[in-house]
């Protein structure tokens, strides 16, 4: 296994937008960085993208099982000795990575390190679709898949995350990694540029807030039964 960062990328029909974050992960200030991006069954000029990429990149395509396990499928995969993701239609800053690697380096004790997220209005919205999609003037703190490093035997310790959810894989899967103890660190630098347009996930799936009130609820279980074993 390497030294180094497995960063993996799932994407379904994403030739719009997928070159900028395969690019914003080749230009990491970083060294030793591997990519693997997981084509979840795109019908779209995808795979002539990706191959366009090669030997810079891996990329496999799997039958479309959504993007959880796209990501899921791309840590299969990984060599390196930490993690990290990035949506098809984000951006990375350039030091993101050496950024959570040094604060990883400088406390031990840390499992993964998050970082702050910038978001923009994707370019090519007219006014009228800038104004359907709030985008806040100041960044934020980011606790997502997108800003997350994280030692893989600490990922190990998690586990992987669930195909159950639509939406909130993330949300469940940070759940889980509290309950295990994990300690994480948010950077105040801004690791993560997320790109606002009217394709995004959780604009066009309104079921999102029952998904993620399923995963707070099925917590709050998991919670009580540990305790009840105590």
């Amino acid at each position: 296994m390497s030294a180094g960062v497995s960063v993996v990328i799932p994407v379904r029909d994403g030739e719009r937008y997928l070159a900028e974050a395969v690019g914003s992960v080749l230009s990491q200030t970083a060294a030793d960085v591997e990519l693997i991006v997981v084509d979840d069954g795109s019908q779209d000029s995808t795979p002539e993208i990706l191959r366009g990429m090669e030997p810079a990149i891996r990329w496999v395509r799997q039958e479309p099982s959504g993007l959880p396990a796209a990501v899921n499928h791309g840590v299969d995969l990984a060599r390196g000795a930490f993690l990290a993701f990035l949506d098809a239609d984000d951006l990375w800053l350039p030091d993101k990575l050496a950024l959570q690697l040094a604060a990883l380096a400088r406390r031990p004790e840390l499992d993964m390190a998050f970082g702050h997220v910038r978001q923009f209005h994707s370019p090519g919205l007219d006014d009228e679709q800038r104004a359907r999609i709030a985008c806040p003037a100041e960044p934020s703190p980011g606790l997502s898949k997108g800003t997350l490093l994280i030692r893989r035997a600490s990922f190990e310790r998690v586990g992987r995350f669930s195909t159950r959810w639509q939406v909130g894989d993330f949300v469940d899967w940070h759940a889980r990694a509290t309950e295990c103890g994990l300690v994480g660190e948010m950077l105040s630098d801004v690791v993560l540029l997320r790109r606002l347009h009217l394709a995004n996930m959780s604009l066009r799936m309104p079921e999102a807030q029952v998904d993620y009130a399923r995963i707070a609820r099925a917590a709050l279980h998991r919670r009580r039964d540990a305790a009840r074993v105590r």
